[in-house]
């Protein structure tokens, strides 16, 4: 994975969304529900694409990080190539 490709952390994903920079939302499973509603609005509003898939610590493993419920991604290709591989789980936007 090439860097500045993927947002994570609430806050950073969240001022990036509404910068325009991302492309596709990835919120795990087990995120609380607080922070599931929030990125589904804002999935709604700024029209971005959401999958709701896998969990926390695969997630954070993904990216070597530690702790990490949402995942933004900036490189339209990469969103794409994301989506295809997804078929399975929730797609919402």
């Amino acid at each position: 994975m090439k860097a500045g490709k993927i947002s994570f952390g609430a806050d950073s994903v969240e001022e990036d969304c509404k910068k325009g920079k991302i492309h596709l939302l990835i919120i795990a499973q087990d995120a609380s529900e607080r922070t599931q509603k929030k990125f589904k609005e804002i999935s709604e509003n700024y029209n971005i694409e959401l999958i709701i898939d896998s969990n926390i610590e695969q997630l954070s493993k993904t990216i070597g990080k530690s702790n990490k419920a949402i995942l933004g991604i900036k490189d339209r290709n990469f969103a794409k190539s994301i989506q295809k591989k997804y078929n399975g789980g929730d797609i919402i936007g």
